[in-house]
């Protein structure tokens, strides 16, 4: 299967994705739009596009980021869509595909930084490619915004900091508010990048500290991920 990564940030990683593609054999290709790499023209090369998070938001404009374009990307997605193609987004990713789909990002009732239990809603529960999940389960979160919601959106999770933790917009197509990504090293490249953020941040109730942040084990949401993942790309 052709996988396609977009990045938009150096301290930003594709996390446990990379070692779930290179195991299974996948195809990778990327679009670190950071070091001026264009996402793809259209969804010819790709089975499968994850689009990964980033300090801008979907509004971000080209004068105030002239490496990330918004509008680009939403085209991308909705190409995707259109196509049949499996979209995965995370954090700012999950917000461009709503916006591609005509809803606007929201703010998330409370700012999350670090790792958090998120609790499957009725529809998450019975749904089969999460069965694996278990609930409440502890993942890892770095936000303050959530995707909006189209009419046919079902949300499949939730925290007690932010409502819209894992959303469905379609059979293929599914949004990461939360990052059950992080690895210890992904982890570890926000920190160094984020010395004001959680500086300000600090305080607030749902931010761990950096201590508690590299101390944490993310290996078992990883492994939830991939079963995830497995069962998504076994579906198509």
């Amino acid at each position: 299967m052709r996988v396609h990564f977009v990045i938009h940030e150096s301290f930003e990683s594709a996390g446990a994705y990379q070692p779930w593609a290179q195991a299974r054999g996948h195809q990778v290709t990327w679009s670190r739009v950071y070091d001026s790499e264009p996402v793809p023209a259209n969804a010819d090369g790709f089975d499968m596009l994850v689009v990964f998070g980033g300090p801008q938001s979907p509004h971000t404009t080209l004068a105030e980021c002239p490496y990330f374009d918004s509008k680009a990307e939403q085209r991308l997605i909705n190409q995707a869509i259109d196509a049949g193609r499996i979209v995965v987004g995370i954090c700012l990713g999950s917000q461009l595909i709503g916006e591609a789909l005509g809803a606007e990002v929201c703010q998330s009732p409370n700012k999350e930084i670090g790792h958090y239990p998120i609790t499957l809603t009725e529809a998450g529960a019975q749904h089969p490619l999460l069965s694996d999940f278990g609930s409440p389960l502890t993942v890892g979160h770095w936000h303050n915004d959530m995707p909006g919601l189209t009419a046919g959106t079902v949300i499949l999770a939730k925290s007690a900091g932010c409502p819209r933790q894992i959303v469905q917009f379609s059979d293929k197509v599914f949004g990461f508010q939360c990052h059950m990504e992080f690895t210890a090293e992904a982890v570890e490249g926000l920190i160094q990048h984020s010395e004001q953020e959680l500086a300000e941040a600090k305080g607030k109730p749902f931010i761990r500290s950096v201590e508690e942040m590299r101390g944490h084990d993310y290996r078992e949401m990883n492994q939830k991920l991939w079963s995830f993942l497995d069962k998504l790309t076994e579906s198509r």
